[in-house]
């Protein structure tokens, strides 16, 4: 499972036109889950994610998580983070989960973060989906449970 963490000020989601959802200062997760992915991996990653500090303290240091600045969470599954680019220029994606598990998982890391405490919002599961958003740093981590 990977986890594609931004630190935002803000996101917003659009599906066909309309805000699906939106958050103001915390996490744009992107997920992808892949075919080997468990139950540990799904623990991993929402401990990870819901404890990660990576935003600035009083001094200036990252030393805070999205929880210690009352932040939100928007969480997208994003199977392109599962591509294989190693062979030629187009990506294989058959590491990729097949959807109907990948969904069922995406709503247990949805579940298991929101029982941390944080707010999450969500994409569509397989909607096409556009996503605004203001990275701040700019901060951009990869957390892998492999």
């Amino acid at each position: 499972m990977k986890a594609l963490v931004q630190r935002v000020n803000f996101a917003n989601l659009k599906i066909d036109g309309e805000i699906y959802s939106k958050i103001e200062k915390g996490m744009l997760v992107l997920l992808g889950i892949e075919k080997e992915d468990s139950q540990k991996d799904i623990d991993y990653i929402v401990k990870k994610v819901a404890n990660l500090r990576i935003f600035e303290d009083e001094n200036g240091k990252m030393n805070l998580s999205v929880k210690d600045i009352q932040g939100q969470i928007m969480l997208v599954s994003q199977f392109t983070l599962c591509a294989d680019c190693k062979g030629g220029n187009r990506p294989s994606f058959i590491n990729a989960q097949i959807p109907e598990i990948a969904n069922e998982m995406y709503e247990e890391v949805i579940k298991k973060i929101k029982e941390t405490g944080i707010c999450v919002e969500v994409g569509k599961f397989g909607a096409d989906m556009k996503i605004n958003f203001e990275n701040d740093g700019p901060v951009t981590i990869m957390i892998e449970s492999k």
